[in-house]
Formats: structure tokens, sequence, C-alpha cells
């Protein structure tokens, strides 16, 4: 992917962040602090912001420093996370990644996540995004597979008791409302699986 279609891409995925940093408030207002929406808008814009400079790096240093901005610029537990996340992923990738490669990355990135928040999936947290999708790019799933279980798997949410996080606090309470990082989560993926799917790649 040249650096004009990285550039796309990020452009791509900030803007969703920030056209439903509203909707994410919403449902952090309900089970958590509130403020992530406005925390991940800010990560996103700071990303953005950099723009096209970072997009010219290779991968492995445009995902380093995406997550070093998602630790600096996002408070509450989102930042570490999403950064860890992003980091983790530039550790592994490889400047011209082919898909077993962004496999491997993916799940490398997401044992990261879970170790920094310790968790697991099924606790009502954006590893019920993450894992799911994991499992789905390792069997094979093209964008638009990959784009409906992101979705889905968010929803899939909302049924769940908090086990880990601020919702853990809200004990039954957390039930009935979808997790406020699997929604943000699911919607990153779903734009770039958009993004891959337009410039012809796992379609």
């Amino acid at each position: 992917m040249h650096s004009q279609a990285r550039e796309q891409l990020i452009r791509a995925v900030a803007a969703t962040i920030v056209q439903h940093s509203e909707e994410l408030t919403t449902l952090d207002q309900a089970i958590g602090d509130g403020d992530h929406g406005l925390n991940l808008k800010r990560g996103f814009e700071a990303v953005a912001a950099e723009l096209p400079g970072l997009a010219e790096k290779p991968w492995p240093d445009l995902l380093k420093a995406a997550g070093m901005a998602m630790v600096m610029k996002v408070g509450g537990a989102s930042g570490p996370l999403f950064g860890t996340f992003f980091m983790e992923l530039g550790k592994t990738v490889g400047a011209e990644p082919d898909r077993a490669a962004v496999v491997a990355a993916f799940a490398k990135a997401v044992e990261a996540v879970k170790a920094r928040g310790r968790s697991e999936a099924g606790q009502k947290t954006l590893l019920d995004v993450l894992v799911p999708v994991q499992a789905a790019l390792a069997a094979g799933a093209d964008a638009a597979t990959l784009k409906a279980e992101a979705i889905a798997a968010a929803d899939r949410t909302v049924p769940m008791q908090a086990i880990r996080g601020r919702a853990s606090f809200l004990g039954e309470r957390s039930v009935g409302h979808m997790d406020p990082g699997a929604r943000s989560s699911s919607l990153i993926i779903a734009t770039v699986a958009d993004e891959l799917n337009k410039q012809g790649l796992m379609s």
C-alpha cells in the first residue's frame, strides 16, 4: 500500500471516530465515565494532524507512532489499550506485510491488549470485538466479512454483564448496554475493511 493510500485509510478512520464521537460518549455515559467518544476523537485527530508525513513512514513506524499518540492523547483506560494494540501491531507486522504477516501481527496485538487490560473475551470490553475478528481474519475472511463480524460482535456485548473496566462496578446494571470500547473497535475495523475493499485489497 503506497503512502497516499495509507493516508486515505488513516483519514477515513479518524473521520469515522469524529462522526461517531457523540454516539460513543452516549454509550459511555450509560456504563462508564462518559468520555470515551471525546477521548478517542482527540487521539485520532492527533494522528490525522501528522498527515501526510506519518503516512510516508513504513507500516511499523506508522503504527507505533499512532499507538504513542493514543497513549499520550486518549485518556481513561482506552488510551493505553488502543495504544498497546497499535504499537504491538507495529512491532510485528513488517514493512511490506502479506496476509500471513497481518494475521500474525493482529494475534500478537490482541494478546498484548489482553495482558495490558488483564482481561479476556466475554468480559464486555473491546476484546469482544478484537478476538472474533482475529479468528475470522485467521480463517481467511474477506474485508466485507470482517466488517460484518466486527459490527455483530459489538452488538453481542449488549446482553453481557461487564466483568472488567468501569462498567464492572455496575454489576447487573451493565446488562442491556453496548460496550463503548467494543463499538469504537467495530467502527475502526469496519472503516479499515471498507477502505481495503475500495483499494481492491482483501476483497
